[in-house]
């Protein structure tokens, strides 16, 4: 088996799915990138069982059959070449890769490509077309809020509830919440589903500069992506979503705006003189006014900073973790942020103060944290 491909194209599709690679794997067979030649397409595929990811490229050949690569070997050979056409030639029997280039052969031995899982099927699936860019937005502005909590492996995902009017995307770790809406997308069957994180990194790195719709089909266990030349097809988190509208606060009579970058660099700079292990920053808000402070008393030190705002309700000090404020100011677009406030013991919501896109609706809640006075 024979066909010839470029060095740089070839590693601009194995980088886009080599992130599925897992170290750890269970399967040695799982180390490997698996390649299936038809005529003049190259298939190759990365999996970890849990998620397994497909591109497609141009080859010149007249053969067909599959062969297992080590992975990281052919990538860190493709790295050090310039642009240029190399030959792969493939002993069928005993799977000997020889791969010449302008500068010389280099000779790796692979494996029998039928050892590799074979791709789940999705059965009696559902689907809806997403816009590549507003399924990107909806990871960007999620994915920082799942949690981490092995016990509580639903949270480590991404909520996708699907509706007549609407999609919305919904992340937390019991600290921050973030739900993100959509009335621009639509799906026929209403359904819900929780995608772990890490196909979602993948997608987020692969729909940067992708432009058209994303394909995506699901059932009870699988979901799959479809794009331009890539297929992501991964595990579902099984199990069901806390209530996050019961968490959302509906009365909210505080209600202060601020330019977001100041208040980002603000929180930023402060931050530097809090506690390391609580991260509190405390927010003083009365008038036109909030200053926002911070203290470690082990080391003493403590900054404060004022900023001019907006504000109607009541003078309120509240205490929130620097570091969920600061992240989720720095997911948010726009010039302006909303902070909406009902006590100093209850949850914060940011919102964006303009909407950039009509159909586009972001809310962000944090949970606060005590102030010691």
């Amino acid at each position: 088996m024979k066909f010839i491909v470029s060095s740089s194209s070839l590693l601009k599709q194995l980088q886009a799915i080599s992130g599925v690679l897992s170290s750890n794997n269970a399967l040695p067979i799982l180390d490997n990138f698996l390649f299936e030649i038809d005529k003049n397409q190259l298939k190759i595929s990365a999996s970890d069982l849990e998620t397994t990811m497909t591109t497609i490229i141009g080859v010149e050949s007249k053969d067909t059959g599959t062969i297992a690569v080590p992975a990281k070997l052919l990538s860190d050979t493709l790295k050090t070449f310039a642009d240029q056409p190399l030959t792969f030639s493939i002993d069928d029997a005993k799977f000997g890769i020889e791969i010449i280039s302008d500068y010389g052969k280099y000779k790796l031995t692979g494996h029998n490509g039928n050892e590799f899982p074979k791709l789940p099927s999705i059965e009696s699936a559902s689907s809806l077309s997403l816009e590549a860019g507003v399924l990107a937005s909806a990871i960007n502005k999620t994915l920082f809020a799942t949690g981490n909590d092995e016990l509580r492996p639903v949270m480590s995902g991404v909520l996708c509830q699907l509706a007549a009017d609407n999609i919305t995307f919904v992340s937390t770790d019991a600290h921050k919440l973030v739900r993100y809406r959509r009335t621009d997308a639509k799906a026929e069957n209403a359904s819900s589903f929780i995608i772990p994180k890490k196909p979602l990194n993948l997608l987020k790195n692969t729909l940067a500069g992708v432009g058209g719709n994303v394909k995506i089909e699901y059932n009870k266990t699988n979901a799959l992506f479809s794009f331009e030349n890539t297929t992501l097809i991964c595990r579902l988190i099984d199990g069901k979503y806390p209530n996050y509208e019961a968490v959302i606060p509906k009365e909210n009579p505080n209600k202060l705006t601020v330019d977001r970058i100041s208040f980002l660099n603000s929180i930023r700079r402060v931050s530097i003189f809090s506690n390391k292990t609580t991260h509190q920053v405390r927010l003083r808000i009365a008038g036109s006014e909030l200053s926002i402070s911070a203290e470690d008393l082990d080391f003493a030190n403590e900054a404060s900073e004022r900023l001019t705002c907006q504000y109607s309700g009541e003078d309120m000090e509240i205490g929130f973790n620097s570091r969920f404020l600061a992240e989720m100011l720095s997911n948010l677009n726009g010039e302006n942020v909303n902070l909406e406030m009902s006590a100093p013991n209850r949850a914060g919501i940011l919102l964006p103060a303009e909407k950039e896109n009509a159909a586009e609706d972001v809310l962000m809640l944090v949970m606060p944290v005590m102030l010691n006075n």
